[in-house]
């Protein structure tokens, strides 16, 4: 029998604490049933299939991740708001190291819920766009810069949380030091030595 008020967005947030306890190797329906205390069958009266619960999945944490970095984020510009969106992109993969996986390695956006996954998709990234717009960089130079920071922080927290990093040297350290070249970098190309001597 159904527990009474069930709903998808029920069903996926017992989906996500199944994926935080058990990893993605532990996400099944079977597994979803029991956390919400029903049958498994009763789950198809909300979600299609173990993909379709997959991306509602994704859709749930590029929004909360995009409302957390973004809030972080907002009025600053320039290398406090590079440093912001990268300090809270590590804390939202250290709290939820599994979660973390979805936003860089979503499912495909296919069936209803496709068009919910690329409009999440794109708010994450118009929010890193926004942090590097503030350098002045435009064209091909901003989408440049974009990568740039998506490959620095998804690589960090990567290695960080798959014990990548075997040295004892404090990570803490290791990513402010990345940060800093990061920034050092995007400082540079915008401004390149001998342009303000011209202005």
């Amino acid at each position: 029998m159904a527990r009474a008020g069930l709903t998808q967005q029920i069903v996926t947030t017992h989906a996500l604490d199944v994926l935080d306890a058990a990893g993605p190797a532990g996400l099944t329906l079977k597994a979803v049933a029991q956390r919400a205390g029903v049958a498994a069958p009763s789950l198809y009266k909300h979600v299609r299939s173990l993909e379709d619960l997959r991306v509602l999945m994704a859709v749930r944490v590029l929004t909360e991740a995009a409302e957390r970095i973004g809030a972080a984020v907002m009025g600053l510009a320039g290398d406090e708001a590079l440093r912001t969106f990268l300090r809270e992109f590590r804390a939202y993969a250290g709290q939820y190291p599994h979660r973390h996986t979805l936003l860089e390695s979503p499912p495909p956006a296919a069936g209803e819920h496709g068009p919910a996954l690329e409009a999440a998709s794109a708010h994450l990234v118009e929010i890193a766009f926004a942090t590097v717009r503030g350098y002045g960089l435009t064209g091909d130079d901003l989408v440049h810069a974009v990568r740039a920071l998506r490959a620095v922080v998804v690589g960090f927290v990567g290695l960080e949380h798959s014990a990548g990093y075997l040295l004892p040297t404090d990570l803490d350290a290791s990513f402010a030091f990345l940060t800093d070249l990061l920034a050092a970098g995007l400082n540079r190309h915008a401004h390149p030595p001998g342009t303000q001597d011209r202005a």
